[in-house]
């Protein structure tokens, strides 16, 4: 559906954005843009709708280049950050809005008619004659997406809708955007910086940084199976532990707790563990506290409860580290307390961020 080929975007002051970009988004699939703010996600999305001009490289639709297409004959819809609604239209008039200007536009009753029903799915009817400054912040985003709804587009770009919402109407509204997009199976691309979002409403995410694509893979997969260092810190919370450990014989050695290689799953070894110093991964859930036999013991510097679970800080190899455990386990502050590590969840990185386990 959108093949981007070997995308750059250098401005004007050299600096280079985006570094040979290459994706294949399907038909019906959401896919969101995720990475920290600099990372170049918004750059393909304004380049994907025209108000942006790539430096080299080329955007696709259906086999179709549409670098030269001006925006409003790319058959996209466009939902933006702070929602851009007209302030002095009804919320019936903003989303007609639309239908009833360009070469295309249509005749008032038919347009009041489009507009009605696109306002019936998005659950927008008994707003239909408010304006803007009547509505919360999450009606407005409604009335946003059913606008770049109206004129059926073949794909629907979103940047960062969510973000000037609380907490828990962005955790309603997003739902409502993939159970939405679904039902009408349009091709969505939606930009965002929170992992949360983005691993609820995706199909696949692409996680981007410095302006390279460093996974692009099902939501779980960058949990699970992360391709370099950076993915593996970036997704997650709380973050991964890592710790820089050498390597002696078949062990990695740290100051608190050795790695026996021995142990290591064989099908998982990505490249041979051969170099002198490596960045050993574990995610807080897979350091147990145990009252067994464990593999170190350490204090317990702070202990933050977070409903059924609880997040045991404390220090192993010289660095500050969490373990995440049921609240029924939880331990006071300064207790003494032993931990095992689940080898499933070890992940082995060289200096050069390159995953090898």
């Amino acid at each position: 559906m959108i093949q981007i080929e070997n995308l750059r975007k250098v401005y004007d002051n050299q600096y280079e954005a985006l570094k040979s970009i290459n994706l294949e988004i399907n038909e019906g699939e959401l896919v969101c843009l995720l990475g920290p703010s600099g990372c170049g996600k918004t750059t393909i999305l304004n380049l994907i709708a025209g108000l942006l001009d790539p430096t080299s490289g080329d955007i696709k639709f259906d086999g179709e280049t549409i670098i030269d297409k001006h925006p409003k004959d790319r058959n996209i819809g466009l939902v933006f950050q702070n929602y851009a609604l007209y302030p002095h239209m009804t919320v019936l008039e903003n989303v007609m809005f639309p239908l009833v200007v360009g070469k295309n536009k249509k005749s008032k009753k038919e347009a009041i008619e489009i507009a009605k029903k696109y306002m019936k799915i998005t659950s927008i009817e008994e707003l239909a004659d408010k304006k803007p400054g009547e509505m919360s912040g999450g009606q407005q985003q409604r009335v946003a997406i059913t606008r770049a709804l109206v004129q059926n587009p073949k794909i629907l770009l979103l940047d960062e809708p969510l973000s000037n919402l609380d907490a828990r109407l962005r955790l309603k509204i997003r739902e409502e955007i993939r159970r939405l997009v679904k039902e009408i199976g349009i091709t969505t691309v939606f930009v965002t910086h929170d992992q949360e979002e983005a691993l609820s409403i995706s199909d696949r995410i692409v996680l981007m940084n410095g302006g390279v694509v460093q996974q692009f893979d099902a939501p779980q997969n960058l949990y699970l199976e992360p391709a370099n260092l950076f993915v593996a810190q970036f997704m997650g919370n709380p973050i991964i532990n890592i710790f820089e450990m050498e390597k002696h014989g078949n062990q990695l050695v740290g100051g608190d707790f050795s790695i026996d290689l021995a142990h290591l799953a064989v099908d998982r070894i990505k490249a041979s563990i051969d170099k002198t110093k490596y960045y050993v991964g574990i995610r807080p859930e897979y350091f147990i506290p145990t009252t067994g036999n464990s593999l170190f013991t350490t204090i317990i510097e702070a202990n933050e409860l977070i409903g059924k679970d609880c997040i045991l800080n404390f220090t192993a190899n010289g660095v500050n580290a969490k373990s995440i455990t049921e609240i029924s386990n939880s331990t006071d502050e300064g207790a003494t307390v032993g931990f095992t590590i689940d080898y499933n969840g070890i992940y082995l990185f060289e200096e050069n961020g390159e995953r090898v386990y």
